[in-house]
């Protein structure tokens, strides 16, 4: 199924997709590898390709998985969190992003597909080193949201399954050669309940621009 959306609705309506997510629903096999033959022609540095992708079904390691997400998002919720000024629309939205993190958190097993995305290696020295780095990886990974999207399937770029060990706990888990590759994150994949999303609601552009100098 494609829903038939022109390259700007694609771009501006692909959420972070939480409680929406149909965990009844499957996600065929063959749907994800179309997304990610389009992710895949990404730019890539130097042509390198170094790029795997980790699709979990197996409910026993998607419950692992969950376990490590979980323990590791109950210590980030206890943070303080950022404050803003009134009006600022990321407060407006602060304590909705929470409940449906939290919602996630909770039934992440419950996805049909789960996928780990790696690159070779690890990321290098200072900012330049690691921005050389994933930028390697980033654009496919978003490349496949986007395909996901058109679709009607929709997905959640997470990273809290990473900190304190839990990227070697996953690696252990799936196999994973944890010394030669880094896991960009933790996405579950299911088709949405319903697929009419809007634009966020997002700091202006002028607000955010730099023209010839800062």
């Amino acid at each position: 199924m494609h829903l038939g959306l022109s390259a700007d609705e694609v771009l501006t309506t692909t959420r972070a997709v939480r409680k929406r997510l149909d965990f009844e629903r499957p996600v065929e096999r063959e749907v994800i590898m179309d997304c990610l033959e389009i992710a895949l022609q990404a730019p890539t540095g130097s042509n390198r390709q170094g790029w795997q992708w980790v699709f979990v079904t197996d409910p026993d390691k998607k419950k692992a998985l969950r376990d490590i997400y979980a323990e590791r998002f109950d210590a980030y919720r206890n943070m303080p969190r950022p404050t803003y000024d009134d009006g600022d629309v990321r407060g407006e939205r602060a304590e909705k992003v929470v409940d449906s993190a939290s919602y996630l958190s909770e039934h992440f097993h419950e996805a049909p597909v789960l996928m780990i995305p790696c690159l070779e290696g690890k990321p290098g020295d200072g900012v330049a080193g690691s921005a050389g780095y994933w930028g390697s990886l980033l654009p496919a990974v978003w490349s496949f949201m986007l395909a996901l999207r058109e679709r009607g399937i929709g997905s959640a770029w997470t990273t809290l399954h990473l900190p304190n060990g839990g990227d070697e706990q996953a690696a252990e888990i799936l196999g994973i050669p944890h010394d030669k590759y880094s896991q960009a994150g933790l996405f579950p994949i299911a088709y949405t309940q319903g697929t009419d999303f809007k634009l966020a609601k997002r700091l202006p552009a002028e607000e955010v621009s730099h023209w010839d100098e800062w």
